[in-house]
């Protein structure tokens, strides 16, 4: 039984794995489960529960006696599909980057502000260690992470921790690409320092306002950076 259940999971990634990489594209196909079976040497019955599982998660629409269909993940996804998404990034595309910030500006500064708002003092205890920060994209990179996660934490609505945490096998690596850069590094160290004295007045609003304005610069210096 454990055998079988480790071979449909490898059925399962590798075709989430060809529909991430463009070689199943939306709207097409899939082989019919025998010549699946055949593919990859398994018996019917495992390649039923993968596409059982890939049906369940979204990423296919089963037909009665027809092959499934591939859904468009981006249009048709969920919280489930994104944990896969992120699993199967073997190398940190710029367009994900690119989407991550665009995340970052619509989720941070809320929950920003409600930490501030509600947890003042835990804010300013997390902002404390800013004083031992290295300067260098790893260093930055985990405390960029460790903050993110913190004030989603200290925010009343867990649902923001809860998206942030598919994202923990992902992001650092992430990070560390756009933290090499040290404009990025020097806007993000001035952004600590003014977060961190909005934080001791309890200014929940402007603390809000201040992290949607870095936000956005984040994101215009990524598109920026080659020019």
């Amino acid at each position: 039984m454990k055998i079988s259940e480790r071979t449909s999971d490898k059925v399962e990634r590798k075709l989430i794995d060809d529909i991430l990489s463009g070689n199943l594209q939306a709207g097409t196909t899939l082989p019919p489960e025998r010549e699946l079976a055949k593919t990859f040497s398994v018996g019917r019955p495992t390649v039923r529960e993968a596409l059982q599982r890939l049906e369940r998660d979204g990423w296919v629409t089963a037909r009665k006696g027809q092959p499934s269909i591939v859904n468009d993940y981006w249009n048709q996804g969920n919280l489930t599909m994104l944990d896969k998404i992120v699993q199967n990034q073997q190398s940190v595309t710029d367009e994900f980057i690119l989407y991550l910030l665009e995340l970052r500006c619509s989720l941070t500064p809320t929950y920003i502000q409600d930490a501030v708002a509600n947890n003042q003092a835990k804010v300013v205890a997390v902002l404390a260690y800013l004083e031992d920060l290295k300067d260098d994209a790893d260093s930055y990179a985990a405390f960029d992470w460790k903050l993110q996660k913190e004030f989603a934490r200290l925010s009343p609505n867990p649902m923001y921790l809860l998206i942030l945490n598919s994202f923990d096998s992902f992001y650092l690596r992430m990070a560390t690409r756009y933290f090499s850069i040290d404009a990025h590094r020097n806007l993000s160290l001035q952004y600590y320092n003014e977060l961190l004295t909005v934080a001791l007045k309890g200014d929940a609003v402007e603390a809000e306002k201040m992290a949607r304005q870095v936000m956005k610069r984040s994101l215009t210096l990524w598109k920026n950076r080659n020019d």
